[in-house]
């Protein structure tokens, strides 16, 4: 049996609208860019619920790495821990990269207003013929991908021919790359578009959880 146990994270607990932010595959809930956008959403009125998906977790407590849970797996992890709030807090589910998948895959089962993507993978790197556009589909009212201009798992140009959502928009991070760092001739700092990306989830938040109550 698959062991689902997550490590919870809770920045500004008091915030007026939920946020579950998925990792992705190569960190936890402990990395540098986890927790700069989780503190800096915190600014905004918002709680922020952060986790580590089981086999992260398994990393963290035998120092031993292994490859990540399959998304079965993954995906019942993030609900469990969405379904952990009782209360009627409006909800949104944000991942970075491999996290955004399965946010948006999860976010119809858990009630989101809706779904934010840090960095989605479109196809797997290398191989531009391996499309996971399905996977951006779910009834959210809205949904939100940031990109840099940069990701190799998806360009500006490749993402101009997809058939995309209706009620998906992508967001472009000029100069950034999946990870959302910027190049050095850009003259921007990795802290510059982190903040740029949270100022649009803030936004995005901000514009949707009002749109929700009307």
């Amino acid at each position: 049996m698959t062991d689902t146990r997550v490590a919870v994270q809770i920045d500004n607990p008091a915030g007026a609208t939920r946020v579950v932010f998925a990792h992705g595959a190569g960190a936890g809930l402990q990395s540098d860019f986890m927790q700069y956008v989780a503190l800096a959403l915190a600014v905004h009125d918002i709680e922020v619920v952060r986790f580590n998906f089981p086999y992260w977790q398994k990393f963290v407590d035998t120092g031993r790495r292994r490859p990540p849970d399959r998304q079965p797996a993954l995906q019942h992890a993030m609900i469990t821990v969405c379904e952990q709030f009782t209360d009627n807090k409006p909800l949104f589910v944000i991942g970075k990269s491999m996290g955004s998948r399965v946010a948006f895959q999860i976010a119809d089962r858990v009630g989101a207003l809706g779904a934010i993507a840090l960095g989605f993978p479109f196809h797997p790197n290398g191989k531009p013929d391996k499309l996971r556009v399905h996977e951006l589909t779910n009834d959210c009212p809205q949904n939100l991908v940031l990109q840099g201009e940069r990701d190799s798992m998806g360009r500006p140009d490749e993402v101009a021919g997809y058939e995309l959502p209706n009620n998906l928009r992508v967001q472009w991070l000029a100069f950034a790359d999946h990870s959302l760092q910027p190049t050095k001739r850009s003259g921007l700092a990795t802290a510059d578009v982190w903040q740029q990306a949270v100022d649009a989830i803030a936004a995005f938040i901000a514009d949707n959880s009002a749109a929700a109550q009307r």
